[in-house]
């Protein structure tokens, strides 16, 4: 599935290796953090995921890939929410498919989880951030969870 980066348009995961690649030797003494994060959209037609791949230059800005799944209407927020993190760390493992885990082992890989202490998300944030932890990546949830809750979030709602 390819991606979409609002600076190069529409990319395959070989022409996201590279520009990461390209990127990171920009300023290789930075720190860089590699962020994954997705959320939902719902309407009675559909149900709309975007992912975001999110290699961010701490300090220093970023660069965005975002690639969009369209489902039928899931309505029940405990199902979209799983299903949120199922497709984040799907994406996670089909980028070490591709080879981009040498890249990306020297930096610390967060999942975003857009669920938080507020709301009917609170239910559920032990399991979700249980899951994400236990196959050895770091889960953030509101108001840290940015991947998810800020630039997925963003290109759910450029599609609705």
């Amino acid at each position: 599935m390819d991606f979409i980066s609002p600076t190069a348009g529409r990319v395959t995961v070989e022409q996201v290796t590279g520009l990461i690649e390209k990127y990171t030797k920009e300023d290789p003494k930075a720190t860089y953090r590699i962020v994954i994060g997705t959320d939902s959209q719902t309407t009675s037609k559909t149900t709309q995921f975007v992912t975001a791949l999110i290699i961010h230059r701490v300090g220093k800005g970023a660069r965005i890939f975002y690639r969009r799944e369209k489902h039928k209407p899931i309505h029940e927020l405990r199902h979209r929410i799983y299903k949120e993190t199922e497709m984040s760390l799907e994406l996670m493992e089909s980028l070490k498919d591709e080879g981009i885990a040498q890249l990306l082992k020297k930096w610390p890989i967060e999942i975003h989880l857009d669920v938080g202490k507020q709301g009917e998300t609170r239910k559920i944030i032990q399991e979700v951030v249980g899951w994400v932890t236990a196959v050895g990546y770091i889960a953030r949830i509101k108001p840290y969870s940015y991947g998810a809750s800020s630039v997925a979030d963003k290109y759910t709602k450029s599609i609705s």
